[in-house]
């Protein structure tokens, strides 16, 4: 039996029209793709909403569109990806209530970051309570985001000295000693995704300069070894391409006022067939000792193209 129909009309508060305007996107953009997330029809005089459809359809669009109301009042603009998170949120986390007490806001510059799956939120809780934290999880789902973002207002507040970010450097067979140029040519591929998300909380300018002063380091795994961390934020990317050896020997390093963050997707190891990955074994080996947090991400955390969550869960129907 069809769920009744019954369009609702609310207001959103307080009325403010450039917040409208980034609410509605360029076009009605994500008016359209909440409309199109639930079946719903949307229309809307200034600040006055109104939505026609299913019952349940209808409140969770209109719990969607209140919560990214809310959004653009925090000084950032809204973005398809963010639209695309607060619908498939639902009925799990936007249609429960607004942000929560409990919610972890992180502050990077102008900008304010904070999970928007509840695998992302306590994924952030996490980091603020433990010195070792797993991220693991699909690619898009936001782990190495939130840990440069954690990192940067870690050094803000001056609760660390410096930022280090670490990748190894094996990916699709390829080893650091057969690519072309000197050391920094040889990473800079590995580390770029680390880069870009520091861009765009720091800018490029200052990035440029912490990276000269040595507070933030950019630097593959294998230079890691013989060292001791201390008052830094390590954050270990892609780990699904570590060794045991190499794990272990990354853990070990962390020193007095140090905190790590591990981030990798188990199913795109990129290692030998024979050689099992330092991030598997790590999972099963530390998930009970105390002060270490593993936070496991699904394809419902994806916050790229709607697509990606989509070929995520085709994938992983197929392993089952």
């Amino acid at each position: 039996m069809n769920d009744p129909t019954h369009p609702v009309t609310f207001l959103l508060d307080p009325e403010d029209n450039q917040r409208l305007a980034d609410l509605c996107g360029e076009h009605n953009a994500h008016l359209k793709q909440v409309e199109e997330g639930f079946g719903v029809r949307i229309s809307h005089r200034g600040h006055l909403f109104c939505v026609d459809g299913r019952d349940r359809d209808v409140r969770h669009a209109q719990d969607v569109l209140t919560a990214l109301y809310e959004d653009t009042g925090n000084g950032s603009s809204l973005s398809p990806d963010r639209v695309h998170m607060a619908i498939s949120q639902i009925p799990h986390d936007v249609a429960k209530g607004r942000v929560s007490a409990h919610d972890v806001v992180i502050r990077v510059r102008k900008s304010l970051i904070r999970g928007k799956s509840a695998n992302q939120k306590e994924y952030l809780r996490n980091i603020l309570r433990h010195d070792i934290n797993f991220g693991v999880g699909p690619a898009g789902t936001g782990k190495t985001y939130l840990a440069v973002a954690c990192a940067v207002q870690a050094l803000a507040e001056e609760k660390v000295e410096r930022i280090i970010l670490v990748r190894p450097a094996v990916e699709a067979g390829e080893r650091l000693g057969f690519l072309p140029g000197d050391i920094g040519q040889k990473v800079d591929p590995y580390l770029r995704p680390l880069y870009d998300a520091l861009y765009e909380m720091l800018g490029s300018e200052r990035v440029g300069r912490l990276i000269e002063r040595h507070v933030i380091e950019l630097a593959p795994l294998a230079y890691m070894r013989g060292r001791t961390l201390g008052n830094a934020f390590v954050i270990l990317d892609e780990a699904q391409n570590t060794t045991e050896a190499q794990m272990k020997m990354f853990l070990t390093r962390l020193g007095f006022g140090s905190q790590a963050v591990i981030t990798g997707d188990p199913s795109q190891v990129d290692l030998p067939g024979n050689v099992r990955s330092g991030l598997v074994h790590a999972v099963s080996l530390l998930g009970s000792v105390d002060g270490v947090s593993i936070t496991r991400f699904t394809g419902q955390d994806v916050v790229r193209h709607p697509l990606v969550q989509k070929v995520i869960e085709a994938y992983e129907g197929e392993q089952r």
